[in-house]
């Protein structure tokens, strides 16, 4: 069992539901949680497909769930994003993206393999300092509600089962072989070094 709690990054593009939904998850049950996009720019839903809202990082959530509400209160109430907003902002300020934290995670867990590639690209092209593993993880999740909740719970099984293995470097491959069988979800796995 490893010495400190897993440090944990839960990964998106948008940092807004699968991430989110994730991070209050985990740090609910004690884990030493982040959570990051990975896209240029943060994308919401908007009164069309073809019409997102598009947000810098630098914006905060009560900023987007204003912003929404002075555009349309009812269909952003309705869609479930302002209920969602107002979550985020109570775990943080505004999203994050992973490309510019320097932080180092025991276990990186990605929402969809384009994020995964992409997280991959960035821990790849870093320079390696200290050789310390990091564990990088897809589950794919589907970006609505109802599958970021069941997503955060598998996720919060994942760590949970990690962090009580007795080596981590030798049984986390067994240990997914069993949750991708269980879950009926593929899952990639690369070992990258900080």
């Amino acid at each position: 069992m490893p010495s400190h709690p897993l440090r944990v990054a839960v990964v998106c593009s948008s940092n807004q539901n699968r991430s989110m939904e994730a991070h209050n998850i985990l740090s609910k049950r004690g884990f030493d949680v982040r959570s990051f996009g990975t896209g240029s720019h943060v994308k919401l839903p908007g009164p069309s497909p073809d019409k997102p809202n598009v947000y810098d990082f630098k914006t905060t959530y009560e900023q987007m769930y204003n912003d929404l509400v002075r555009k349309d209160k009812e269909l952003y109430t309705q869609n479930g994003i302002l209920h969602m907003l107002d979550r985020n902002k109570r775990i943080k300020a505004k999203p994050e993206r992973f490309q510019l934290c320097k932080d180092k995670f025991d276990l990186v867990i990605t929402c969809e393999e384009r994020v995964y590639d992409q997280v991959l690209e960035d821990l790849n092209s870093r320079e390696q300092e200290t050789l310390q593993p990091v564990h990088v993880i897809n589950v794919d999740i589907q970006d609505n509600h109802e599958e970021a909740t069941l997503g955060a719970f598998l996720i919060c099984e994942l760590c949970q089962c990690i962090q009580h293995t007795d080596d981590m470097e030798n049984e986390i491959d067994e240990l997914l072989q069993e949750f991708e069988d269980k879950s009926n979800r593929p899952f990639l796995h690369t070992v990258c070094f900080y």
